[in-house]
Formats: C-alpha cells, structure tokens, sequence
C-alpha cells in the first residue's frame, strides 16, 4: 500500500472517532445540561447541524494565562455556566493545593458582558463549597480594582469575568495569581491540569445548587462577602496619587496656573468605567466632562458599538460627533472592561485619533520630563513594554537614562517584571510600562493596564501642554523631529472555528520558512520566541528584523481568532513610511491570504 493511500486512511480514521467522540459529548450536554435554560434551547436548535455541532464540541474551550475566552453558548468549546464552573473548579483544586487554609480567598469581580453577572455567581458558589473565601465586588467593576483587591485583600487568586473588548457574543474569564498580575504560563499548566481531571457534570461542587438560584445578583452569605467600598476608595487614591502636576512650592507660577477646565468628552462604551473614571478625573479637578449618552450604563449588547475597542474607529465615531458638537478639546473611550483607552484630540477643526504607540510615547516623555523637573526621577528607572510596541520609546527613555526592559505580548508579563523588581527592593524604579494596545500603568499598585490611570494621566498631559500653548499633535511632532519617524501598523486577519485554527498554523509554518526579505528590505534576523528568547517563555511570536530599522511581528491572538501583525517602519518622512508601509502590508498580506 502506497504511503499517500495509508495516510489518507488513517486521516480517515481520526476524523471518524472525532465525530464519534462529538456525537457522544454532544448526546451527554442534551442528557445532563439542563440548568441553563438557554444552553437547553440551543442544545435543541442543534440537533441535525454537524458543523454547528462540531464547532461547539471538537474542543474545550482554551485555557491558558489570559484564563478562558469564547462565544457564549452551549457546547465544550463555549461560555456557559459548565465551562465556568468547571474552569471555577479547576481553580479552587489548585488553591485548595497550593494554600494554607487560612490563605484560600478568591477575590471576583466582572463587566457589563452578557452573562457577567451569572458567571460571577456560578464561580463564587463553586470557590465558597470547596471551602474557599469569597470577596466579590457588588457591581460590575474595571479590571485593574480586580488586581488591586487581589493585592490589598491578600487573595490567593482572582477572576476578572470579561472578554474586554470583543464583540457582544464573546465572554471570558481572566485568571489572576496573588502578585495581582494574569497568571504565570506555569500557574495556568497547572490549573489547566487540574481542569482537565474534571467532568464537566459529575465533579463540580455547588454546581447545582448555584445554578438553581434564582437571578443572577450577586449575595453576601457564608464564605461569599462584598468587597467594601473603603478599597474602591484607595484604588482611586492611588491613582490619583500618580498626579505629575506641580504640588509643592519650588514651580513655576507659570506651572501652577493648569487650567484643569478642558472640555472632556467620555465614553466608557457600554462597559464599567463610568463611575471608576468620572470619579476619579472629578475629585482631580476636572469637571468639564460630557458622557457620550447612548454609551453611558452598562450594556452588554454594546447597541451603538458592536466592536467596542476603542483602537477600532467605528467604536470613537459617536463620541467624536459628540466632541464636535460640544467643541471639545479632547474625547475619551475606555473599552468594557476599563483597562484600555483611545483618545481623539482636536486639531484644527478636526478630531484627530492617536494610537496606542503614540499615546503611549506622548506620556513616557511626559512621566519621564515631569520626574526630572519635580526630582522624583529615581535613580535607576525602568520602563517596560512589549516587543510590538514601537521601538522609538526605547530612545526616548534613553534619553533621560531610563532603562528599557522588553516582554512579550501581554501586560501581564509588564505586572510581572514589576513583581521582580520589588523582590530585589527596586519597586520604586519602575515609571512606566505601556502596549500598543491602549494599554498603559504609571505606578505599581495594580500588576495590569489601567484605563482609570490612563484616562487620567492623559488630562493632566493634556491640561499641562495646553497650559504652554501647545497640542499633543504638536508635541508628537516634536518628538519625531527629535528622535526620528517611526510608523507602527497593526493588521489583523480572522480565522474562525477548527479550520481558522488549522490554517493558522500552517501561516505560521510557511513565516518559520526561509524568507530573506519583505519589501526590498533585507531581513537582518528572524527571532523566533516560539523557541524561548532573552529568558521569556515560549510564545508563537515571530519578529523580523530589516534593514533600515524595519520590522514585521506576526503571532497569533491569544484571546480571539485572528492572526495579528504588527509592521514598524522607520524613515525620515512620514510620506516616506507611509508608502513602505503600504508596500509591506501588501507582501506579508500575500503570504497570509496566499
């Protein structure tokens, strides 16, 4: 039998007891699934659909170190209160584990999602009857007070139930360890393990009494108690402890007189920042604040938004219409979860929107300028970001002699390099981390991006350059011309279901080939994080480094079906950039789509 025939027949035989085995699983969810009466309904809607079938089953939903993310819904490969449940388990097993008694305490908190509140709940029953303290905000609450409570409350580990900026379908469920960042790779093997031992309807405890409880409000009863008001007030205090606006005596007069009324306009997308953000830009002095109306209170349909990332366009239009209306000098978007924001500025009579990399270089050189003129500067300063971030922030620390750390994708591997330096007593160094991702941190009270801290940080810039007369396009200008033109480019191409999975790879297969250039430029060095690089774990991340100072990243998401890449260009025009850039997109493009 020729080899090409023998393949075939064992493909043959693979995909016959996959289907056998999705059959099977999807006949145990009709038999047992029964408490949710929308998963029940689904199951129904199901029935005769192979692909439909197939695509909620042919997998459990991934868990790794961004915890749990997927459509909601029923099936294995699902959001629903099983997947939760079973994660929530696999959760309390390690905590149980690794903890004294007196040390297992889980702090919770959750987004405007659809079904937020509900898995909340599920999570906290489950956690409270494997004999784990439960404390849980009463209300939706941003990301970053999760990793704040998890600290200040001394918690053995938290959850953060989001799926921050995707699409109203998607849900998630994010694991954080007692530093207060996302969990280690280790950590979540380790999880992943003990999840993996569970079935999903017979090794659950509180499972059933969880899911017979009427609505989905969240209770203070037993071991389950509410997260006082007095951390949500630190938390805003820390933050506004990061003010870099003259404080004392020693500043010029003409420092003093910031004029903190600047015509705001906010949006918090639907999501939870409303309160966290408005409170805290408010007890700043910043008052001239209008809500974008239509995205005010939590919604987790997001009607006007339905990709509410404040990095995508169509998510800032109803808020620049507002800005224009109210002519505004600055517009502000926090995504659902609060741990992103996007601003536009106006510029002319225009609304011009900034990107993560140029917000995120606009504030490094305000925190760093600011820290030298006030002498707060420490004396061996850090500043950490990604390897997508733009590579120019490297040269605008080095001027003022602030050390760059790179890491990988994510922020939580930025909270982690913030936990290593407080093991050596060198907290205080770092200043400042950010992802081009609209992430950004300033301080070290929480160990994930903060939007409170960012909407924040970015009006007092703002107020302070206004103050001199000059606009953040402006000063983006002036740090071009001081440091060089850089351009950074994210593209992302979707990929959805098992094949979007398998193709996926196979793109990663074909970059891992022999490619000697993009573009006419020259690849100088392919470093391949898939093998582990510069002592950071092993991540399907590749980065080409060209000549010029060019560089194409391709990875996959962690959280969403899409392959990402991310292309800088450095040139001495922005004409210049524009037009390599174009001509790289259309190369990398052709390899992916090919």
């Amino acid at each position: 039998m020729c080899g090409s025939r023998l393949h075939r027949m064992m493909q043959l035989k693979l995909e016959y007891q996959m289907k056998e085995m999705i059959e099977k699983e999807y006949g145990r969810w009709c038999q047992y699934a029964t408490a949710d009466q929308d998963v029940v309904r689904e199951l129904k809607e199901m029935e005769g659909k192979e692909e439909t079938i197939e695509d909620a089953f042919y997998r459990n939903l991934a868990f790794g170190t961004g915890g749990l993310r997927g459509v909601i819904g029923a099936g294995t490969n699902r959001m629903n209160i099983y997947t939760v449940a079973k994660a929530s388990q696999g959760l309390a097993n390690y905590v149980n584990e690794n903890f004294a008694k007196k040390d297992r305490k889980i702090a919770i908190s959750f987004d405007s999602r659809i079904k937020s509140d509900k898995f909340a709940r599920i999570a906290a029953d489950v956690f409270s009857a494997n004999g784990i303290h439960v404390c849980i905000y009463s209300e939706l609450m941003p990301t970053p007070c999760l990793s704040f409570a998890v600290r200040r409350l001394h918690c053995a580990a938290g959850i953060m139930v989001t799926a921050s900026h995707n699409p109203a379908k998607y849900n998630g469920y994010k694991v954080y360890g007692m530093d207060g960042c996302q969990i280690t790779t280790q950590a979540a093997e380790e999880i992943l393990a003990e999840i993996e031992k569970i079935d999903i309807f017979s090794d659950i405890k509180g499972l059933k009494t969880a899911a017979s409880k009427e609505g989905d409000s969240v209770r203070e009863i037993g071991q389950i108690e509410q997260i006082s008001q007095d951390i949500i007030t630190d938390f805003v205090e820390c933050v506004k402890k990061e003010s870099l606006l003259p404080r004392d005596i020693g500043e010029s007069e003409e420092e003093k007189a910031i004029d903190k009324n600047v015509s705001i306009v906010y949006s918090p997308l639907n999501g939870t920042g409303l309160k966290m953000v408005l409170r805290t830009l408010q007890e700043s002095g910043y008052n001239n604040i209008t809500v974008v109306k239509e995205q005010e209170l939590p919604d987790g349909n997001f009607p006007t938004c339905p990709y509410p990332n404040p990095e995508i366009r169509e998510a800032m239009e109803l808020g620049i219409s507002y800005a224009k209306k109210c002519n505004a000098d600055l517009l502000l978007a926090t995504d659902p979860d609060c741990d992103r924001v996007g601003i536009a500025v106006k510029n002319d009579e225009d609304y011009v929107l900034l990107s993560g990399n140029e917000t995120g270089i606009l504030l490094l050189d305000y925190v760093c300028s600011r820290r030298q003129q006030m002498g707060t500067m420490p004396e061996h300063p850090v500043m950490i970001k990604t390897i997508v971030t733009m590579d120019l922030a490297e040269r605008i620390a080095a001027h003022y002699g602030v050390d760059t750390i790179n890491v990988l994708t994510g922020f939580k591997f930025i909270g982690e390099q913030i936990g290593l330096l407080e093991e050596k007593n060198r907290e205080q160094d770092y200043i400042f981390g950010f992802e081009e991702s609209y992430g950004y941190l300033s301080g070290s009270y929480v160990r994930d991006k903060d939007a409170v801290n960012g909407t924040f940080l970015i009006c007092e810039m703002f107020a302070y350059y206004k103050s001199q007369g000059i606009s953040l396009p402006d000063k983006l200008q002036e740090l071009y011309a001081t440091y060089g033109y850089c351009l950074n480019t994210l593209h992302s191409y979707e990929f959805e279901g098992s094949v979007g999975f398998e193709k996926m790879q196979e793109i990663m297969k074909k970059f891992r080939g022999t490619i000697n250039s993009f573009a006419g430029q020259k690849v100088l060095q392919c470093l391949d994080y898939g093998k582990g690089l510069d002592g950071l774990p092993k991540s399907d991340v590749l980065k080409f480094l060209l000549e010029g100072g060019c560089s194409v990243v391709v990875r996959p998401s962690g959280t969403e079906p899409k392959l990402k890449t991310y292309l800088s260009v450095s040139a001495k025009t922005q004409g210049e950039a524009e037009e390599l850039e174009k001509k790289l997109t259309q190369e990398v493009e052709e390899l992916i789509l090919a």
